[in-house]
């Protein structure tokens, strides 16, 4: 049996109203900032319950565009997870700020007791990464924060409607960034993303930012990017965004039923699963002994297993310039070697869920 990893094509094998909404917007003309992007944009901010949502280019503009409205650039530090995807780091690094890694914990997310350790005179912002689903602690990281007067932009890139205590991620921080890419929960046809705030001044700054700093036609406020959702993504989110709750359900109960049979099996490590967070599961990731050869048994048995992500970020060429060496972060160092990330999506029915089951208790059992 196949378990394929990427769902997309059952996703919208039966899309013909999506198609019917497409072929009826085309010939109005409305490309850029269009109305089915600010009606998006509305059922986006009642969605994670903020007041505003900004759609823009990608997942990483969002991080960019809220840290430039925030103030930060050249020279300034910002406090970030040592294990994210480099879309984290590179909007960082793009204003021309230096990223300060802080080590993870078994929740794949910042270990909020090491931050205020890496807090420095230079520190203007804090990006915690709510990576796979799982929430970073904003209940102890939100304090620190304050303390220093630091403002927080949430990556919430992997983890729309991942909740702590009930509140969503995104509406902790000044702002929240949130990705649209086409694997992620709730997806467009392309690259794809959204800022939500509950302010006001950084609304008005957000939207004159992602449009070139155009107030109007004629009127240009701020010098700004080139970074709007596309009109025509923005009606297939329309489509999405009512599934959008239910894309998150199915996940939650997929991980459930694997956390429930893999963690029976010696050799598997189940990640803990705080009763106060909501995990939403973008990517499922277990703890797994003899990590490579599993990953091995199980592709061989056409298993599209995953490793996210098999080097340490602060290890990668493109980031020597900030001269971390091996060891600085143990907890993310270990991670690379034990980790592996299973299919869990929405359509993945239970006989896959089996298979996967299956395969890694004979895995276990041949030793």
């Amino acid at each position: 049996m196949k378990v394929r990893y990427s769902y997309l094509p059952q996703q919208f094998a039966n899309a013909d109203d999506l198609w019917a909404e497409l072929k009826a917007f085309v010939p109005t003309g409305d490309f850029t900032l269009g109305k089915p992007l600010t009606e998006f944009e509305n059922r986006f901010a009642k969605l994670i319950g903020t007041k505003h949502a900004i759609g823009v280019g990608s997942g990483t503009d969002a991080i960019k565009l809220s840290l430039k409205a925030l103030g930060i650039g050249h020279g300034d530090e910002v406090i970030t997870a040592a294990n994210t995807f480099i879309a984290t780091v590179g909007a960082i690094n793009e204003i021309g700020a230096r990223p300060v890694f802080v080590d993870c914990d078994d929740t794949f997310c910042m270990n909020v007791d090491q931050v205020e350790a890496a807090i420095t005179p230079k520190t203007k912002a804090i990006v915690p990464v709510h990576f796979t689903g799982y929430m970073t602690d904003m209940v102890k990281l939100k304090p620190i924060a304050d303390k220093h007067g630091l403002p927080i932009v949430e990556d919430a890139c992997q983890s729309i409607l991942g909740a702590q205590n009930g509140r969503n991620a995104g509406t902790w921080g000044n702002a929240g960034a949130f990705s649209l890419h086409p694997l992620k929960n709730l997806n467009v046809w392309s690259d794809g993303g959204v800022i939500v705030t509950d302010d006001d001044k950084l609304d008005h700054q957000l939207r004159l930012l992602r449009n070139h700093g155009m107030r109007n036609r004629d009127e240009i406020e701020v010098l700004g990017y080139n970074s709007r959702l596309d009109t025509i993504q923005a009606v297939v989110g329309n489509w999405l965004i009512p599934q959008t709750e239910s894309i998150a359900a199915q996940r939650i109960a997929n991980a459930a039923y694997y956390d429930e049979h893999l963690g029976k099996i010696p050799g598997i490590r189940i990640p803990p699963r705080r009763p106060d967070m909501q995990i939403v599961y973008h990517l499922y990731v277990i703890f797994a002994e003899k990590r490579d050869e599993l990953l091995r048994y199980c592709v061989e048995r056409d298993i599209e297993a995953k490793v996210h992500y098999p080097v340490p970020l602060y290890q990668q060429d493109g980031l020597k310039f900030l001269g971390y060496k091996p060891g600085d972060f143990p907890v993310t160092d270990r991670h690379t070697t034990e980790i592996i990330t299973f299919p869990c999506d929405q359509h993945l029915g239970k006989a896959e869920m089996d298979w996967v089951i299956q395969t890694v208790t004979e895995f276990y059992r041949q030793g």
